[in-house]
C-alpha cells in the first residue's frame, strides 16, 4: 500500500499537469485550463486520508475541501489581478497569501457540508465572471512549455503537502487539500512562457471547472459512511468526469453559437479560442 501512496503522489498530480499543459498547446490555455480544474491533487489526498486515517477521518476531509475550493478560488482571482501588473513570483505570492488567510478563517470553526457547497458554488461563479471579463481575446501559446520542471514542480508539492497535512485534524487537512499546486504550477509557467494574458485565460478556463471539483468531494463527504472507500470513490470520480464532459460540450455549443458564458459581452466569447467554460 505504501508503493501505491507513494506512485498515486508523484504520479498523477504530474500527470494531469502534463494533459493541461498539451491541451492548452493543441485547444488553447482555456482548454488547457478546464482540464487543470479536475480534483487530480485533492482527491488522492483525501483517499490516502482513508487509507491511513479511515473513512470517519477522510469523509471529515472531504467536507473540508469542498469549502477549502473558496480559498482556491481566491488564489486564482488574486493571482490573475497580482499577475496582470507584475511578474509571476509576486503573483504567486498574492495568491498564496489569499489561499491562507482564507484557509485560517475557515479553520476557525467548521461549517455544515451544505453551506460549504453553496459557498464553494457561489465563489466559483462569481469568480468565472471576472476572470471571464479580464480575457481580452486568446493569447499566444509561447515558446517552450519546461515540461519536465513542471512535472518536478508538482510532484515535490505533492510530497510536501500530504506529509505536512496528514498530523492536522480531519476539517483542517480538508481545507488544505486543495491547496493550488496544479494551479499554481499551470499559471505560472503559462505567465513565464506566454505571458499574463496567457495565465489569466487559463485561470479563466480552470475555475469554471472546479465545479467537477465541488461535486467530487460532495460525493465523497456524503458516501463514504454508505459506500465505503471503493464505492464512494469511483461513485465520485464518475460525477466529476461526467460533470466536466457536460462542462466542456457546454463551452463548445456557446462558443459555436457565439453566445456569451458567464455574462461575459459577446464580442470577448467571439474572440476567444479553445474551449471555454
Amino acid at each position: 500500500m505504501t508503493l501505491v501512496v507513494l506512485a498515486l503522489k508523484v504520479l498523477l498530480a504530474p500527470s494531469l499537469v502534463a494533459a493541461a499543459t498539451r491541451t492548452a498547446r493543441a485547444l488553447g490555455h482555456r482548454a488547457g485550463g478546464l482540464v487543470g480544474g479536475l480534483p487530480v491533487v485533492a482527491a488522492p489526498i483525501v483517499f490516502i486520508y482513508a487509507v491511513e486515517h479511515g473513512a470517519s477521518f477522510a469523509a471529515r476531509a472531504a467536507q473540508g475541501t469542498v469549502l477549502g475550493i473558496v480559498s482556491l478560488v481566491g488564489f486564482s482571482v488574486a493571482y490573475a489581478e497580482v499577475g496582470r501588473r507584475t511578474s509571476w513570483p509576486l503573483a504567486l505570492l498574492a495568491g498564496w497569501s489569499a489561499f491562507l488567510v482564507l484557509t485560517l478563517l475557515f479553520a476557525t470553526r467548521s461549517l455544515p457540508l451544505a453551506l460549504s457547497c453553496v459557498l464553494a458554488a457561489v465563489a466559483v461563479a462569481g469568480a468565472s465572471r471576472v476572470l471571464a471579463r479580464r480575457v481580452s481575446g486568446p493569447a499566444s501559446s509561447g515558446g517552450s512549455d519546461l515540461l519536465r520542471w513542471r512535472l518536478l514542480a508538482t510532484a515535490a508539492m505533492v510530497v510536501a503537502l500530504t506529509t505536512a497535512a496528514g498530523s492536522l485534524s480531519p476539517w483542517v487537512s480538508g481545507l488544505l487539500a486543495p491547496f493550488p499546486i496544479i494551479t499554481a504550477v499551470l499559471a505560472a509557467f503559462t505567465q513565464a512562457q506566454a505571458g499574463a494574458d496567457a495565465s489569466t485565460e487559463l485561470l479563466a478556463g480552470l475555475v469554471p471547472g472546479l465545479a467537477s471539483f465541488i461535486l467530487f468531494f460532495v460525493v465523497v463527504g456524503v458516501g463514504l459512511p454508505a459506500l465505503g472507500i471503493p464505492g464512494a470513490f469511483a461513485l465520485a470520480t464518475a460525477a466529476a468526469l461526467a460533470s466536466h464532459v457536460v462542462l466542456a460540450g457546454r463551452a463548445r455549443r456557446a462558443q459555436r453559437a457565439g453566445a456569451p458564458l458567464s455574462g461575459v459581452p459577446q464580442r470577448t466569447q467571439m474572440s476567444e479560442n479553445g474551449v471555454g467554460a
